[in-house]
């Protein structure tokens, strides 16, 4: 996030905006264990990690940019960050 924030022309945070948003964030974070699942239609297996973290989390969304991820968002909760944004941003 830190990183993917100041790219976004649209969000209009500084760096230290940006920094207290993530710290803050980091105290609402729930650490999880990823479940020991496989997703069979996953184009990139190095994903993997990440579908089961957002399977055993229980997520109500996982927010990325990754092509890969994204060809799931029909079966489950991915977004990108603007359409995130688009629904619950300012």
């Amino acid at each position: 996030m830190v990183r993917i924030l100041p790219r976004l022309k649209r969000i209009q945070l500084t760096p230290v905006e940006i920094r207290d948003l993530a710290d803050g964030l980091m105290f609402l974070a729930e650490l999880v264990e990823p479940e020991n699942t496989t997703q069979t239609d996953l184009r990139d297996p190095a994903d993997q990690p990440v579908l089961a973290t957002l399977t055993s989390a229980k997520a109500d969304y996982l927010i990325t940019g990754d092509k890969d991820l994204l060809a799931l968002a029909d079966r489950l909760s991915i977004l990108t960050p603007a359409k995130f944004w688009s629904r619950h941003g300012n």
